[in-house]
């Protein structure tokens, strides 16, 4: 199943409760193509203990102002609505998934 892009209008209900992990990106970034398939797995192959989801800051522009996104990719996991961990660059799908679930817990 395709991850779902987030909006203006539903990114702050979203990373309210729980974990979450965003994937900001834009249309015409090379590394955030390369990236993309490897957020799809994780998404794919996730259980119940946290979301995945895509921000595309070019249609987001005021969250990307908000969170400081400098630079794309940038994954920002949050915990109940507060930023628990940034990455900048493409990551390896371990990577990724060990520090979604070192906040889980």
């Amino acid at each position: 199943m395709a991850t779902e892009h987030l909006s203006e209008s539903n990114f702050e209900e979203k990373i309210a409760q729980g974990v979450v992990l965003v994937d900001f990106f834009a249309t015409w970034c090379g590394p955030c193509k390369m990236l993309s398939p490897i957020i799809e797995e994780i998404n794919d192959e996730k259980d119940e203990s946290f979301s995945v989801y895509k921000v595309d800051i070019d249609a987001c522009e005021d969250i990307a102002l908000d969170y400081a996104i400098m630079s794309v990719p940038t994954l920002i996991v949050f915990k109940d609505g507060q930023e628990a961990a940034r990455m900048i660059g493409v990551q390896p799908k371990t990577e990724i998934v060990n520090t979604v679930r070192s906040i889980v817990g």
